[in-house]
């Protein structure tokens, strides 16, 4: 999932958008005397509903400056802390993304997006258990919400706890048939549970769902391969890399998840000749996500 949008899903979780106040498209102003507290909290709320609209269009650097101004000008709104924290994190500033999210919890600890929020802070700075928790505590206030169960799932993966893994991408999967991540990444657990062919099932359901994904197409390619249907995963490995050349990265696959049984098979994979010289001639200007 792209940054911009789960930052935007974020936002959405936390009702921030039912509440907008208008957009100014002001530039930023200075500090002024004559402005009273009332005044200065309205255009800090201003501000930071700009900052979300800046993240529309990823200019991030722009809006995480209203972000700061917004938390200096509405102190006392958690919406501001909440943004400025969620865009420490997309800055991947994760110590001061959490201390932001935490200002906002104190204000507002009913708000089940921030705890979601912190779920994916903690995550990102490896404290998975922690990050469980935060979910938890979310999913008591608002139990309908894919992302955190796929956040869930990544988290107990990444503790090695394959099985709960399981059990929250089904969740999500529950909530959001369409929800080709998690479905993607219940293939990866089979596969290194040794359900090989479970595995290619998942990830075929996931290609079905959005067909541009690289990603399930270079798993299915790898294990077809590996089940020694060579030519068929030669032809969809190929295939996956032209949509995404990163895929051909082991450390970028690492780093979405893949387990130590399909990156050893991937690393064969991408080592027969037919793939290293797809390899060589990729395009530098392949997508990245």
């Amino acid at each position: 999932m792209p940054k911009h949008n789960w930052f935007i899903s974020l936002l959405a979780c936390a009702g921030l958008w039912s509440a907008a106040l208008p957009v100014t498209a002001q530039a930023l102003l200075p500090y002024s005397p004559s402005l009273n507290n009332e005044q200065l909290e309205k255009k800090g709320l201003e501000l930071a509903q700009n900052a979300i609209q800046l993240v529309r269009f990823q200019q991030y650097e722009a809006a995480l400056s209203r972000a700061k101004l917004a938390a200096q000008l509405a102190p006392e709104q958690f919406q501001t802390w909440f943004i400025l924290g969620t865009l420490y994190l997309q800055q991947e500033e994760v110590e001061k993304g959490i201390a932001a999210l935490d200002r906002a919890l104190a204000l507002a600890p009913q708000e089940s997006g921030i705890f979601f929020t912190l779920g994916n802070a903690y995550f990102q700075k490896g404290d998975y258990q922690t990050a469980i928790t935060k979910l938890e505590a979310g999913l008591k206030l608002k139990p309908d919400v894919p992302a955190a169960f796929f956040d869930m799932g990544n988290s107990y993966l990444k503790l090695g706890q394959l099985s709960q893994a399981i059990s929250a991408y089904e969740k999500a999967v529950s909530l959001e048939k369409n929800f080709w991540p998690a479905i993607n990444n219940i293939g990866l657990v089979q596969y290194e549970q040794g359900k090989s062919q479970k595995a290619i099932e998942n990830w075929q359901k996931a290609i079905a769902l959005d067909a541009e994904q690289a990603e399930p197409r270079l798993a299915v390619a790898v294990a077809l391969y590996k089940q020694g249907k060579q030519e068929e995963g030669l032809k969809m490995g190929e295939a996956a890399l032209a949509i995404n050349g990163r895929y051909a990265d082991l450390n970028y696959l690492k780093e979405n998840l893949w387990g130590e049984k399909l990156l050893k098979d991937t690393k064969a994979f991408l080592e027969t000749p037919k793939m290293k010289d797809i390899i060589v001639h990729l395009e530098p200007s392949l997508p990245t996500e």
